[in-house]
């Protein structure tokens, strides 16, 4: 039996900026391995294969964080840095970030002014990223990169320790996409147990929030006939949106997407899914977004790939940490199982 809570904790603290997932890999190569054979491609992503005659089906998720790279270091030791990932510049002041370096790991936090040293022009502007620093304990006479070891290229990611919050709330780091890794994982158990006629191949993907990169090289390695992207929507259930009018929201189920900026969905797949969850009651919601998903890669290959993006709503994405809500977890688990038990044919 799965301990989700270790689960949840060990994925979304574990270090894995894009290009640096290892640690991610590993913890999901201890789930994946329990089901089926494990294998890497060459950028990175893992793929579990449980290979039959039928219809080969991909469920992605990707292993990379958003996160920082040290660009300069100062002659005072501060470090200067770029974004790896997607990120809005108010949300980085004053917070704590972990560097990886050939020394280990260290933490440190992004600088900021105190308001009492800002001139009233200051106080309402957004800070450039290239004109942030990062503090690592720097102080006079204190050789930082060499105590620390670190050099230009190290990653850099928020530092933040997973809590569950009441109601079945869960507060961390990362869940875009730590969360999809961690259903790829429970899936991977339960595999175990269910009948399915098909080559189902669960795959952590790398480099998702730098273009895609992961899900390029897996699906060309498993030519799959279907995938699916397992990943976050956005919730909309915070001040300035109306709730009630708002499908987005946490405790309202799994997301499938209908639309996003690399992909329209196979319709197909999309009412298959859709039938699904309303035959065996489970609870969802159609949405749109403005990102994309690792199948704006998958769909495009060969011939073409029919795809669909499903995912729960997370609070706060691209920031220090987020909100998900377990019963939507659930629905989305209980969603992708159903999936691989009836998905026998498909017209393409």
């Amino acid at each position: 039996m799965i301990n989700r809570e270790e689960l949840f904790k060990s994925l979304t603290e574990a270090f894995g900026p894009s290009g640096f997932e290892k640690e991610v890999s590993e913890i999901m190569n201890k789930y994946f391995s329990l089901t089926g054979e494990v294998v890497y491609d060459r950028l990175g992503s893992i793929i579990c294969k449980r290979e039959k005659k039928g219809l080969k089906i991909m469920f992605a998720s990707h292993m990379d964080e958003v996160g920082f790279l040290v660009s300069k270091i100062t002659k005072d030791g501060y470090i200067q840095f770029l974004p790896i990932g997607g990120w809005y510049p108010q949300v980085l002041l004053g917070s704590p970030v972990k560097i990886r370096t050939y020394k280990g790991d260290f933490l440190g936090v992004i600088g900021t002014k105190p308001p009492h040293e800002l001139p009233e022009e200051e106080r309402n502007k957004v800070v450039p990223i290239e004109k942030m620093y990062i503090d690592f304990g720097t102080f006079e006479g204190f050789d930082i990169s060499k105590e620390f070891g670190i050099r230009i290229g190290d990653p850099i990611i928020p530092f933040f320790n997973y809590q569950k919050l009441p109601n079945n709330l869960h507060l961390g780091k990362a869940w875009d996409d730590r969360f999809g890794c961690a259903i790829l994982c429970e899936l991977a158990y339960a595999l175990k147990d269910i009948d399915h006629p098909n080559s189902i191949y669960l795959v952590g993907t790398s480099q998702e929030e730098v273009g895609l990169r992961g899900a390029r090289t897996a699906a060309e390695f498993i030519k799959p006939d279907i995938a699916f992207a397992i990943d976050v929507s956005i919730a909309r259930d915070y001040p300035g949106y109306n709730t009630k009018e708002t499908p987005e929201r946490l405790k309202n189920g799994c997301a499938i997407i209908t639309y996003d900026v690399t992909m329209i969905p196979n319709i197909k797949l999309r009412d298959f899914v859709i039938d699904l969850a309303e035959k065996y009651n489970i609870k969802y919601h159609l949405t749109t977004i403005k990102g994309g998903y690792d199948t704006g890669a998958i769909h495009l290959k060969g011939i073409g790939i029919p795809s669909l993006a499903i995912g729960i709503p997370t609070r706060y994405i691209h920031s220090h940490c987020g909100i998900i809500a377990e019963e939507d977890y659930e629905a989305c688990l209980n969603l992708l199982i159903k999936i691989c038990e009836n998905l026998k044919e498909f017209p393409f």
